[in-house]
């Protein structure tokens, strides 16, 4: 994790924003089929525990539940793909284009991979996995 000086976010129209004033997960880059709906590609999403995360502004901000376990927050004006969480709070992910300005983060892992579509390579040398392991559970 990679500690930084407060961080803002937010969607395309700005009716959800956010503040993080702690650390930054480096990113996760996640290939799996809800991810591709989601955002039309793949998520690249960092995370910050939940103590340094904090909603500025939330008028257009609603969750989806995408499975039985996880919800995905986005905007209802604008339609931007924000957050995907645990329904029990254990976790939150931010998706790092939502992040205002430059992150100094890097892509550390992509997972999922084996749904991945077609018209794309994954060729940048950062590991893959078919799953989520379960060594990045805790970050």
């Amino acid at each position: 994790m990679q500690r930084e000086q407060v961080k803002t976010g937010g969607c395309l129209c700005g009716a959800v924003r956010y503040e993080i004033d702690g650390p930054l997960r480096d990113i996760i880059s996640c290939h799996c089929g809800q991810c591709q709906k989601t955002s039309g590609h793949y998520f690249a999403a960092t995370a910050t525990p939940k103590e340094h995360f904090h909603l500025t502004k939330d008028e257009g901000l609603k969750w989806y539940s995408s499975s039985g376990y996880a919800e995905r927050g986005f905007c209802s004006e604008c339609g931007s793909s924000l957050f995907w969480r645990m329904k029990d709070g254990s976790h939150q992910s931010i998706l790092a284009g939502s992040l205002d300005g430059d992150t100094g983060l890097k892509t550390s892992h992509h997972i999922f991979v084996a749904d991945k579509k077609d018209y794309y390579d994954i060729a940048d040398g950062i590991p893959q996995y078919d799953t989520y392991p379960e060594d990045l559970k805790s970050g």
